[in-house]
């Protein structure tokens, strides 16, 4: 709630000083940066310290460096597991090449992540979402992102748990959690009794990647979308996501957002589709890129022409298309028990480099 508040109050504090303020205003405005940034080492160490002391006084036998507390939680397993964290903070713009190589480390389930940093940066009035940080400034070990999804990157025990701590005093404002299997789930077992219940668990996705040209022939017929035909993709495009995730996209703000969205993946040339007669049989979209990896999402054939065999071709042209154009691999997860696409995915070379889970809110 406090970041809520300083997220509001901040640009109308900065504007007034530095706009009404005049001259004393930019030197009013340089003075309070300069108390604050005094006051952080303070402010982290007494933190430090109530921390552990708090640790302390409940499990008073489990004693270590003062950086550390301790944390107890219990598994889907039912044991009780003592982990030790250090603590959780939001990283900034001058820790960015320190998040970057840390991205690099994990470039298929943190693309995503990836995406934006590189967008928007670290920066508070930039970003769509905070950047949380597990581990000491020279060794950042784990991030964490917090916007309209919740993204572990690298995340290991420890860090889940301190991650875990920190958000569960918090409203939840995402609408869903998406990452490494392992980091999802146990983040999950930790905030569920504060978040939950959850629209839907998919512990089991398999994250898929193909640095190779498809071996099978692609569909001719499958083509970038062009800008002036988002009226016609667009009903295909709400089709796809009302299967997938289970509610409308239309639902939240008449489906203005996800038009947008839409919208700007056609512009950037990231949208594909085949038409027959003016309909779109099939879809799918380069969801996200970075110098790493084309992220496939969205992909969708209208039902009438399902069973007909056109996927294999036409995801061939879209694997095709990206790792030509748009980067050096393409990469996509899958729900487990999607069988026929798992098949189209695998003619296609793709080839299974991890677990991913999402939990949807």
């Amino acid at each position: 709630m406090g970041f809520e508040l300083g997220r509001m109050a901040a640009p109308v504090v900065a504007t007034t000083l530095a706009v009404g303020g005049g001259e004393p205003g930019w030197l009013l405005l340089g003075g309070l940066f300069l108390v604050l940034g005094s006051l952080v080492p303070a402010l982290v160490r007494w933190a430090a310290r109530n921390r552990a002391a708090g640790v302390a006084s409940h499990r008073s036998p489990c004693r270590g460096p003062t950086r550390h507390s301790a944390h107890a939680a219990g598994g889907r397993s039912g044991r009780l597991v003592l982990v030790l964290t250090v603590p959780v903070r939001q990283l900034g713009e001058s820790e960015r090449r320190a998040v970057e190589r840390l991205l690099d480390l994990d470039p298929f389930a943190g693309a995503q992540v990836a995406e934006r940093v590189a967008a928007r940066g670290l920066a508070w009035w930039r970003a769509e979402g905070r950047v949380l940080g597990y581990g000491t400034r020279r060794n950042l070990e784990s991030v964490c992102w917090l916007g309209g999804n919740l993204t572990p990157v690298l995340a290991s025990e420890p860090a889940v748990a301190a991650f875990a701590d920190l958000l569960v005093g918090e409203e939840r404002l995402c609408s869903s959690i998406v990452g490494r299997a392992d980091a999802v789930l146990g983040l999950w077992d930790r905030l569920s009794a504060a978040w939950g219940p959850a629209r839907d668990v998919r512990p089991n996705q398999p994250l898929l990647v193909t640095d190779a040209l498809p071996t099978v022939p692609a569909d001719p017929e499958v083509r970038r979308v062009r800008g002036g035909e988002v009226d016609r993709l667009f009903p295909a495009a709400v089709a796809m996501y009302t299967e997938e995730v289970g509610v409308s996209p239309l639902a939240e703000d008449g489906g203005r957002g996800y038009r947008r969205r839409v919208t700007d993946l056609v512009r950037a040339g990231r949208a594909y589709a085949r038409f027959v007669d003016g309909e779109v049989v099939f879809k799918a979209e380069l969801a996200v890129v970075t110098r790493r990896t084309a992220q496939v999402q969205g992909v969708w054939v209208a039902p009438e022409w399902r069973g007909r065999g056109i996927a294999t071709a036409a995801m061939a042209a879209v694997v095709r298309d990206a790792l030509l154009r748009a980067a050096p691999t393409v990469s996509l997860y899958v729900n487990d028990f999607n069988l026929p696409a798992r098949r189209v995915y695998e003619r296609c070379g793709f080839r299974p480099v991890g677990t991913l889970a999402t939990v949807l809110f």
